[in-house]
């Protein structure tokens, strides 16, 4: 979990640290103001981070099947391959199917992987162009029941649209994090040094926007954790619709009984699969999914 949470937090660090500094360079060296140095005017700092962040968000969320597709050896099933599925594959597909006709949504596409990870996840750009993955581990250690729970909790993240929910969050944080940081290393900066507004920005304004930027990032990434932990008891109870609490509560229980296997966890998926494990108060911070035991209490309390 730890390595999971490490790599999670040094991925998107170092994409706002080398995106600074080549903003940087390009304004130092060939004088060309892209980024509206704040001491030019705090409107179009706010608009170039908007801008800015609003493309990256949005290129990750329509990258997500691309990057799934080739995270690992995924089988794509169709209806031609339908006979030729086992037993608990063919509960997968018949599931998907009747909870994509009753919403009046494209049948996502059907994925199955080698893993002895017990997991499933989903990942879309919208809901009539979504995949749904399931792994060789959870098929095996699950009955029907468990995995028709966990079919319904990942289409009940396709049908509540928390992928682009989560790029919308993560967009509009990512563009206050971009914002505060260079106005408050432009007025520490500025304090220290005494220079004028309009003056171009130096590398101790460039380092403390990377300064700032970790730190509020850091910060940024709690709301962001606590608002996928939230997403997960809305599809806990959004599932509860099509398959009932006593499937779900079954197969959490599942889960947790192979939470002490060694998963072979992917930290670029992490957010997207339906189950993840942690072992402190302090991981659970930085986790994308609750403790299982107060999934388990939230859906034993959940009326329908």
């Amino acid at each position: 979990m730890f390595k999971r949470i490490w790599l999670f937090l040094i991925t998107n660090l170092a994409i706002i640290v080398v995106l600074s500094l080549v903003i940087f360079l390009v304004e130092r060296f060939f004088w060309i103001n892209v980024s509206w140095y704040v001491g030019w005017n705090y409107t179009w700092l706010l608009i170039f981070a908007l801008i800015f962040w609003f493309w990256w968000a949005f290129i990750s969320l329509f990258m997500s099947k691309w990057m799934a597709k080739r995270s690992y050896s995924i089988e794509l099933v169709t209806l031609n391959d339908y006979d030729n599925l086992n037993e608990k594959q063919k509960v997968v597909y018949d599931l998907i199917k009747d909870i994509s006709e009753r919403n009046n949504i494209k049948l996502p596409e059907i994925w199955f992987y080698e893993s002895s990870e017990p997991n499933a996840f989903a990942t879309w750009a919208s809901k009539n162009s979504s995949l749904v993955a399931v792994s060789s581990g959870l098929l095996s250690s699950m009955n029907k029941d468990e995995i028709e729970w966990v079919i319904a909790h990942e289409m009940a993240h396709v049908l509540n649209g928390d992928m682009v929910t989560m790029t919308l969050l993560q967009w509009v944080l990512n563009t206050f994090v971009i914002f505060i940081s260079r106005v408050l290393a432009w007025i520490v900066d500025s304090y220290l040094n005494k220079w004028e507004k309009s003056e171009w920005a130096s590398w101790a304004y460039i380092w403390l926007s990377i300064l700032f930027e970790i730190i509020f990032w850091i910060l940024a990434s709690l709301i962001t954790m606590w608002f996928s932990r939230h997403r997960e008891y809305k599809a806990d109870a959004g599932s509860a619709w099509f398959v009932g609490k006593k499937k779900m509560i079954a197969a959490l229980e599942a889960l947790k009984k192979l939470q002490n296997l060694s998963w072979e966890d992917n930290s670029k998926l992490a957010t997207m699969k339906i189950s993840t494990k942690w072992k402190t108060w302090f991981m659970m911070l930085f986790s994308t999914h609750p403790n299982l035991d107060d999934r388990i209490n939230a859906l034993k309390n959940l009326s329908i």
